[in-house]
């Protein structure tokens, strides 16, 4: 059964203690899974606790990891996009020479192909990392990762390092800390921490924290001094992961400014065969702001569904909400302090205006006014000024500027609407009765565009409202195709509840297709575009082609010289009401755009 099915079945030192190198986002080729995408929103951590009973003496079996280790290189490339992996601890049972040299050539799969870092547990070595030499250190010491593009670098005395690799765009830290850290090993942590502050950085180490029967986790004799000494004050850390004690477990902790830190215990060598070197992912989505964690044991999964024993079919997966969860992380948010996104800066005018631009309206022109009569500058120059007019019942809070933006506009200004019913209210923006645009009939294809966000919480009585449109009735027009004849020959909407609506009366035919969205959500800024190429429109919403666009054939607008109007349905405010929320830059061109030409320049592809 192919795993995503199963799955769904299931119910400070010196600066010169770092070794510097070359690179540090990690992407070598890997003949199993090739490259993963550094570029990509979603990456998977992948997490590898204590393998001690594979490799025990003459009882030692490493076949579980060699199949933990092929999957996770196919998975490099995959689907999964491992972008890493960390052990935590306890590789052998003994740490002997004899069990160390068979994990260590079983672990070389992963060199050259995959980023990892190993960290000393206590059946690997005994006392703090001042100990000195041991099996353990020349196989897994800094030798084996200092070829190691992901490699930062590690302590003089080699037990504890660092690595940075690069996933969703941007770099993270492991730090790699041995299973008894010394004050010296904290301090060269601390060190890490404060040369690269604006690193969002994971805590591995092998004892950290225990759990009760429930799942319950809480801070561990070592766990509660690396906390107080490391962990709290540094606002970069967001994750810390050991191994050690079992059954596995979670808690969240506040550091010291008020931020959440996700301690977690990852073990399985009670569980069937040691364990058989079961991992887990953790998928970062940095467009869901959630970590989506998921366990499982690759050597089984591998096997004919038809011949695998009931304790191996049993051990799988786990689902238990301390194996099997998700974790909501707003990651802007939580980096904001230490990594501040950094947003497009403004964009003039003249980068977002072109030849076939046919009007290009934006809110961030000094002195900009929105009193009734104040006008919007049409930035083509072609005579497409908008002027503000309030409706009746309405206040000067019905309509003011705004800083809050879309990320991508070029203008970091907006309007915020206040339109609603009971009594019906709104603001209104529209073009003089000569501007050119009232009449244009856009045959050969158009695009119209703007940023809009709903408020949150969306408070009031609202209804069905309009956004924009053009005036003029479908009936005036000749158009007997649609809903009423009184409706207005184009206009976008969003329905009480919160679906876009478009709808247009082509120029050539009697036809009225209309597009409908998805519910939009609130308290997010959102990309709207209408792109018609002459023949069909269609609606995508955030550089994403929403699913109900009608194939009937569009050709232009039925628009009859009056004029364009932003805020509401021009035509039908006695059925709806003013917007309500906020809209931000308005373009409209007279050709069909791409994907990747949008106003949020860069941010979609074709």
């Amino acid at each position: 059964m192919e795993r995503r099915n199963l799955l769904r079945a299931a119910a400070v030192a010196p600066a010169a203690a770092l070794i510097p190198t070359p690179a540090l986002a990690y992407d070598a080729s890997s003949k199993n899974g090739g490259r993963s995408d550094s570029a990509s929103p979603r990456f998977a951590l992948a997490v590898l606790p204590d393998t001690q009973y594979l490799f025990d003496a003459d009882s030692a079996d490493p076949a579980p990891l060699r199949e933990t280790f092929d999957f996770l290189l196919r998975e490099r490339g995959g689907e999964d996009n491992v972008a890493f992996m960390t052990h935590l601890g306890d590789v052998t049972e003994h740490g002997t020479e004899q069990e160390i040299a068979l994990a260590g050539q079983t672990f070389k799969a992963l060199d050259g192909k995959l980023p990892y870092s190993v960290l000393g547990g206590n059946h690997d070595v005994s006392g703090d990392d001042q100990r000195g030499s041991t099996p353990y250190l020349k196989t897994f010491g800094p030798s084996r990762f200092k070829h190691q593009p992901s490699f930062l670098g590690a302590t003089a005395d080699g037990y504890n390092s660092a690595h940075v690799f690069k996933a969703a765009g941007r770099q993270w830290l492991v730090l790699a800390l041995d299973w008894r850290i010394s004050d010296q090993g904290i301090a060269w942590a601390q060190g890490v921490l404060t040369a690269h502050p604006t690193l969002p950085a994971i805590v591995t180490t092998h004892d950290i924290a225990f759990a009760d029967d429930n799942g319950q986790a809480y801070l561990s004799d070592n766990g509660r001094r690396l906390w107080d000494h490391l962990i709290k004050a540094n606002d970069q850390v967001f994750l810390a992961l050991g191994g050690h004690y079992w059954p596995p477990g979670r808690t969240v902790l506040k550091n010291d400014a008020g931020h959440d830190v996700h301690v977690h215990i990852t073990n399985y060598q009670d569980r069937y065969y040691g364990g058989a070197a079961m991992i887990r992912l953790y998928h970062f989505d940095l467009e869901r702001n959630r970590v989506d964690v998921e366990t499982f044991a690759p050597w089984f999964l591998a096997r004919d569904p038809a011949r695998r024993t009931p304790l191996e079919a049993e051990t799988i997966e786990l689902t238990s909400d301390v194996n099997r969860f998700s974790l909501d992380v707003d990651f802007d948010e939580r980096f904001a302090a230490f990594a501040p996104p950094a947003l497009p800066k403004p964009r003039p005018a003249a980068q977002v205006v072109d030849r076939h631009t046919v009007a290009y309206w934006r809110f961030d022109q000094a002195g900009q006014s929105v009193a009734d009569g104040a006008q919007v500058k049409d930035w083509t120059g072609k005579g497409n000024d908008l002027t503000v007019r309030r409706l009746a019942n309405s206040t000067a809070e019905t309509l003011t500027l705004a800083a809050d933006h879309h990320e991508g506009a070029p203008a970091h200004a907006s309007l915020k609407f206040d339109g609603g019913k009971n009594p019906d209210r709104g603001a209104i923006l529209q073009t003089g009765p000569n501007a050119p645009v009232n009449s244009m009939k856009f045959l050969g294809g158009y695009t119209i565009e703007l940023f809009m966000k709903l408020p949150d919480p969306y408070e009031g009585d609202h209804s069905w409202m309009g956004v924009f449109s053009w005036e003029g009735r479908s009936g005036d027009a000749g158009k007997h195709a649609g809903y009423s004849e009184t409706e207005t020959t184009c206009s976008m909407n969003v329905t009480g509840e919160r679906f876009l609506q478009y709808n247009v009366y082509a120029q050539v035919g009697d036809v009225n297709p209309t597009a409908w969205s998805h519910a939009l959500p609130t308290g997010v800024w959102q990309h709207v575009a209408i792109v018609n190429d002459g023949k069909r429109s269609v609606v995508w919403v955030d550089g994403s082609r929403i699913a109900r666009n009608p194939s009937r054939i569009t050709q232009g607008i039925a628009t009859l010289g009056r004029p364009f109007t932003l805020g509401a349905n021009s035509d039908n405010l006695s059925y709806g009401q003013g917007f309500y929320g906020w809209i931000g830059d308005v373009r409209i061109s007279d050709r069909a755009l791409k994907p990747s030409e949008f106003l949020p320049n860069g941010h979609f592809t074709s």
